[in-house]
C-alpha cells in the first residue's frame, strides 16, 4: 500500500467524521463524539503524559511541542495550554482543516500537511516535546515507520523527549483486518467509500507492529536512547509507550 493510498483513506475518513476517525469510539461513530469532551480526553492523556516525563526530568524546557498525526487537534490543544508554541501535523488536509476550524481560538496551537514520508519542513532539535498516539499504527508498512521514527528522534531537542506508542505484536484473528479487507474488496467492486463508512461497521483503518527490539535498534541508530517503555495490551494488540530522549554528546 502506498503512502498516497494512505493519505487517500483518511482523507475520506476525515470528510466522514473526523473526530471518530481519531478516536475510534464505537458508540461515537457517525457524529456523536462532542467536542467537549471529545477534547477532555486529550487534556487527560497530556497530562497524565507529561507527569511521567517529568518523573524523568525531560523535557527541560516547555517552548515547543510536536503532536504528530494530530487530526482534529485533540492533543494539540492540550500541548498548546502547556507549552509556548505547539504544532499538529497531519497527512490528511481534510483533517487538518478541522483542526484549524476547531481549535481557532487557541492562538499558540498551529496545523500543518505533511503528507511526506519524512519531517524536513522542520528543523533538527525543533521540539521540547515530541509525541505521537494512535498514529504510527496506521502506518502502511514497517519500513515507513522506522522512517517517521528516524525523523521524530531527530526532530526532538537536546533536553527535550519523544513519546511514541508502537504495536509490538498483533494476535489473532485481529492480524487477519476482516473488515479492512472485505472495505478494499467492495472498493475494488465500486461501492463508494461514503457508502461503506455510512452504512456499514468497515472501515480501511489497518494496524502495523514493529517488534520492540526493532524500535530499540532504530532509536538508537537515530541518536537516541530509550528511557523508558512500558507495554499495553488491548484487543489482542500489544502497544508499547516508548520514551526516548535523544544521546547528549
Amino acid at each position: 500500500m502506498s503512502l498516497e493510498r494512505h493519505r487517500a483513506d483518511w482523507e475520506q475518513l476525515a470528510e466522514y467524521d473526523a473526530l471518530w476517525a481519531v478516536l475510534t469510539d464505537v458508540e461515537k461513530r457517525g457524529g456523536r463524539w462532542e467536542p467537549e469532551e471529545f477534547f477532555a480526553t486529550g487534556e487527560q492523556e497530556i497530562a497524565a503524559v507529561l507527569d511521567a516525563t517529568a518523573a524523568l526530568g525531560r523535557p527541560r524546557e516547555r517552548r515547543t511541542a510536536l503532536d504528530f498525526g494530530c487530526g482534529a487537534g485533540r492533543l494539540t490543544r492540550a500541548l498548546a495550554a502547556r507549552f509556548e508554541r505547539a504544532v499538529g501535523v497531519d497527512i490528511a488536509s481534510a483533517m487538518v482543516e478541522t483542526a484549524r476550524r476547531l481549535n481557532a481560538a487557541v492562538a499558540n496551537a498551529e496545523f500543518r500537511v505533511n503528507d511526506a514520508d519524512h519531517l524536513r519542513q522542520f528543523d533538527d532539535g525543533a521540539f521540547d516535546l515530541v509525541y505521537t498516539s494512535l498514529v504510527l499504527q496506521h502506518v502502511p508498512d514497517r519500513a515507513l515507520i522506522e522512517g517517521y521514527l528516524r525523523e521524530l528522534v531527530r526532530v526532538t531537542a537536546p533536553g527535550g523527549v519523544l513519546v511514541a506508542a508502537i504495536p509490538d505484536r498483533i494476535g489473532w484473528p485481529y492480524r487477519l483486518a476482516v473488515r479492512r479487507r472485505v472495505y478494499g474488496l467492495l472498493r475494488r467492486l465500486g461501492v463508494p467509500e461514503r457508502t461503506l463508512l455510512e452504512r456499514t461497521p468497515l472501515t480501511p483503518m489497518r494496524m502495523t507492529a514493529v517488534p520492540e527490539a526493532r524500535v530499540r535498534a532504530v532509536v538508537a541508530e537515530a541518536g537516541g536512547s530509550v528511557l523508558r517503555a512500558d507495554a499495553e495490551h488491548a484487543g489482542g494488540v500489544r502497544t508499547v509507550r516508548y520514551v526516548v530522549a535523544p544521546v547528549e554528546r
